[in-house]
């Protein structure tokens, strides 16, 4: 008897502490999406992360433009910098977005000034949530599609020149490729730096990279930040979402990236319906590429440049 009842006791003991540290898995979960998806205003402290700001301006660079706002609703917008092309004939317009918690200033003015000497219109985006444009929270490529989708529409709208190049760092490719797949846009061309493959396989490789155990932990991060924000991260897949992409692309990607491999690379890669092209940067890793080998970096875009060219 007392030991079918000492049995009994351990057991509900072991339940007990089993469910104390599911209850404090999923708080800590919870909280991590919401510190990673939530960005604070400059100043101010909270569960998030400081707010991607644009302290630098084109200007600064030598660059002449003009500052944009397009409108979503009556509460929302994007902020864009438009910087005409060197030169009085534009070939066309680059629409350039951010990785996550990058800004227009951050990420884009260093690629913004090689499209400029190409003779092309670069229009600089900052995604909702960061620099200038609303809002304070991101989702990873998921919302981002549909502003990419909104810039392009202001950019046909406006009657910006053709060809419509769409280029995006990290998230920021992640966000066109979805934006192709399931927002249905059109552009002809793309260019894709540094994308991710799933957002699962994203976390999962953050975490080992501060050596936390990726299971469970990357499952319910990807878990609660769905449920904050309202859709499945489960299904945030680049990789799938390449095979819509019928246009001109070109991928460039640093070989020592922790972030991405090369063979999820490659699957984006090998997925892509159009013309394509595989830039390796050799020696550098989950950084803006531009800033390691501009020419490399110049090389391969203006290879697509010039092919896209010929379409028009």
């Amino acid at each position: 008897m007392n030991a079918a009842r000492n049995y009994r006791k351990s057991r509900k003991r072991l339940l007990q502490v089993l469910l104390v540290v599911f209850f404090a898995l999923n708080v800590l979960s919870y909280a991590g999406a919401y510190a990673l998806t939530h960005y604070n205003p400059p100043g101010q402290w909270g569960l998030g992360r400081p707010r991607p700001t644009s302290s630098k301006l084109p200007l600064d660079v030598g660059l002449e433009f003009v500052k944009q706002r397009i409108s979503i609703n009556p509460t929302e917008w994007l902020e864009t910098w438009f910087i005409p092309a060197q030169g009085s004939m534009s070939r066309g317009t680059v629409l350039l977005f951010p990785g996550n918690g990058g800004s227009k200033a951050k990420q884009l003015l260093a690629p913004a000034e090689v499209f400029h000497e190409l003779g092309y219109d670069a229009l600089l985006v900052d995604f909702r949530g960061v620099g200038s444009s609303s809002g304070n929270t991101t989702t990873i490529g998921v919302r981002e599609a549909k502003d990419v989708a909104l810039t392009l529409s202001y950019a046909q709208r406006s009657n910006f020149k053709r060809p419509f190049v769409l280029y995006g760092v990290s998230m920021g490719s992640a966000a066109i490729l979805r934006a192709v797949a399931r927002e249905q846009v059109n552009p002809d061309a793309v260019i894709l730096e540094l994308p991710f493959a799933r957002l699962l396989d994203a976390v999962r490789s953050r975490l080992r990279a501060v050596r936390l155990p990726t299971f469970p932990i990357a499952e319910m991060l990807v878990f609660w930040g769905s449920i904050q924000h309202r859709f499945n991260g489960f299904t945030h897949d680049p990789v799938t979402y390449a095979t819509q992409v019928k246009c001109p692309a070109v991928l460039l990607h640093g070989k020592l990236d922790k972030w991405t491999t090369l063979e999820e690379v490659d699957q984006i890669f090998q997925n892509l319906n159009g013309s394509k092209q595989l830039v390796i940067f050799p020696n550098t890793g989950h950084t803006l590429l531009v800033t390691v080998d501009k020419q490399l970096w110049k090389q391969g875009v203006d290879q697509l440049l010039t092919e896209v060219q010929g379409r028009f």
